[in-house]
């Protein structure tokens, strides 16, 4: 009999928790040649992956205010959401998650009892995770913040 890997750790693998409706949205491939990296700068490269580290950070606990933030947070990128999976570990512990996007991903894991959240925002196209910052910043208040930028699958 296989392991259930999810099951030891106290998981499971359901469905997501919410579904988005893109219908007023629609994500469409218009040049088939068109591969949506960015020109940035001089350089060619797939997206901007932005590393966000929150300190002091409150409403770590609560899958769905989380959910709700990071949907915003895509949406003030531009970016399109497809769906969003968020798994509470326990009444009073952190969140993992992920928004899956047409352009990525946005995801959090977060340590409640630290006031800590780690997060990625890898966006390709015309995405600009860095609008994404302020409502993050509105949804979790955190003390400090601390960012690294990665430009991801930059052309030699």
């Amino acid at each position: 009999m296989a392991k259930n890997a999810l099951a030891e750790l106290g998981m499971n693998s359901e469905a997501p928790r919410k579904t988005h409706d893109n219908t007023d949205r629609i994500y469409k491939v218009v040049d088939n040649d068109h591969d949506y990296f960015v020109e940035k700068d001089g350089l060619r490269y797939a997206g901007t992956h932005l590393l966000l580290e929150l300190w002091g950070a409150s409403n770590l606990a609560d899958p769905e205010h989380i959910d709700d933030a990071l949907c915003a947070a895509a949406e003030a990128a531009g970016a399109t959401i497809l769906h969003s999976h968020f798994h509470h570990f326990s009444p009073n512990g952190g969140v993992s998650g992920v928004v899956v996007l047409a352009e990525s991903h946005v995801s959090i894991h977060t340590w409640p009892e630290r006031d800590y959240a780690a997060l990625d925002l890898f966006m390709c196209g015309a995405c600009d995770p860095y609008k994404a910052i302020p409502v993050l910043r509105r949804a979790f208040a955190p003390a400090s913040v601390q960012l690294s930028e990665h430009r991801r699958g930059l052309v030699p």
